[in-house]
């Protein structure tokens, strides 16, 4: 196996294995030994790929948020003129927490920002970064639509990007906690955008 493959295979099972001590004991069971040794490597080799226990929660919530993103784009439609509604409906789909994979990146970010309000070295950064990114990606879909006469051409898009992401995060808890169904959350979500569309004429 190519050194970088073998690499890229150390981390992943380093990764997997924070990840997985993170949701089932909580973030502040996780160390820089308890991942080694769930994972099946030495200490020493944790510490060689990411220096310090904030590095290595940083990557796993960065490597949650990647596959996600992977998956919002292939749920995306392949049309890049398509309805800008389709594309948000999609990542409100893949962002709620009905699997075992989305279910715990919502729970090791949830702890995350706990921690990063009361551990000194973890960055607060880091957890914000992955929102940032994804209002972004919020307000690009929404200027798209705007554009294709999708939404309303009086739409204010950096408002409407902030909502939206609060209205994922919302719903996304209300789901994880059992409070509402994924099926409310997803009608919820389609009649908000819904009213983001233009006046028949």
């Amino acid at each position: 196996m190519p050194p970088h493959q073998d690499h890229e295979r150390r981390c992943e099972q380093i990764l997997q294995a924070m990840t997985a001590i993170a949701v089932r004991d909580g973030l502040h069971s996780v160390s820089m030994r308890t991942v080694a040794a769930a994972a099946g490597v030495s200490l020493r080799l944790v510490q060689y790929y990411f220096g310090s226990k904030a590095a290595l929660m940083r990557a796993g919530l960065e490597r949650l948020e990647a596959r996600g993103m992977q998956r919002w784009a292939a749920r995306t439609p392949a049309d890049a003129d398509g309805p800008a509604r389709d594309v948000l409906l999609a990542l409100f789909a893949e962002a709620l927490p009905v699997d075992d994979e989305r279910r715990a990146f919502h729970v090791l970010w949830m702890a995350y920002a706990v921690l990063a309000m009361t551990d000194a070295e973890i960055p607060e950064r880091a957890f914000v970064d992955g929102p940032d990114r994804l209002q972004a990606h919020i307000a690009a879909t929404l200027e798209h639509g705007v554009a294709k006469g999708q939404f309303r051409a009086d739409l204010d898009i950096a408002l409407e990007s902030v909502a939206l992401l609060g209205l994922l995060h919302g719903l996304g808890t209300a789901v994880l906690v059992g409070q509402q169904r994924a099926d409310t959350a997803m009608a919820a979500v389609a009649a908000h955008l819904d009213r983001l569309q233009p006046d028949p004429p």
